[in-house]
């Protein structure tokens, strides 16, 4: 492709798209954002699974804005709870929950967790579907760490000041984007997506 490619990340998050955008910086690539397009819309999470979220997202938008759109999906498994929140982290507590709320609950259940249990991972599958609304690749990320008992750090957004990285002795909200975007679930996957990007991109 001789053209810059315009890829539009299907969030409206604007921390989301900061992490998006420095995974995929210095790629022949505009990225945009749900934000730039009012006839997007919402699309309700209906899948039972990270995969399926981010197909409906991905293929959705990009039949209705007639982009390339990255639809990706997104959340925290934690051991002891037989892995929720995981598809529903963002409305874990309620439909319109907020961080606060959700981990406000994430807590309450964690409560009588002891130290050497509460083994969590973040999950980030995602989805690039071309204009007509066709899925051309798809990917998965996973990071692993464990929740901490009080929150530490203002980074960061959702979880992350709860989810701490072992190897670091930090959470996600510590750590910067810097380092996030190198070691996170969501930096894992997008570096699949960036090689096959970058091959599109090259004719290849």
């Amino acid at each position: 492709m001789s053209e810059l490619l315009e890829i539009v990340a299907g969030t409206r998050n604007r921390k989301k798209h900061a992490e998006i955008a420095v995974c995929l910086r210095g790629l022949q690539v505009r990225l945009t954002s749900l934000g730039d397009y009012p006839q997007s819309v919402e699309v309700e999470e209906t899948a039972d699974t990270f995969a399926g979220n981010a197909a409906l997202k991905a293929t959705t938008q990009a039949r209705v804005i007639q982009r390339w759109v990255l639809g990706e999906d997104s959340g925290l498994s934690v051991e002891a709870l037989d892995g929720q929140p995981g598809v529903w982290s963002a409305r874990f507590a309620a439909p319109d929950a907020t961080d606060e709320s959700n981990n406000t609950k994430l807590m309450q259940l964690m409560a009588d967790v002891p130290a050497g249990q509460r083994r969590a991972w973040y999950t980030c599958h995602a989805c690039l579907a071309n204009p007509a609304g066709e899925i051309v690749f798809s990917c998965e990320g996973r990071c692993y760490g464990q929740i901490v008992s009080a929150p530490r750090g203002s980074a960061g957004f959702g979880y992350d000041p709860w989810f701490e990285i072992p190897e670091y002795g930090l959470t996600f909200a510590e750590l910067g984007l810097a380092v996030k975007s190198l070691i996170s679930h969501r930096a894992r996957a997008l570096r699949r997506l960036r090689a096959f990007v970058e091959r599109m991109s090259n004719g290849v």
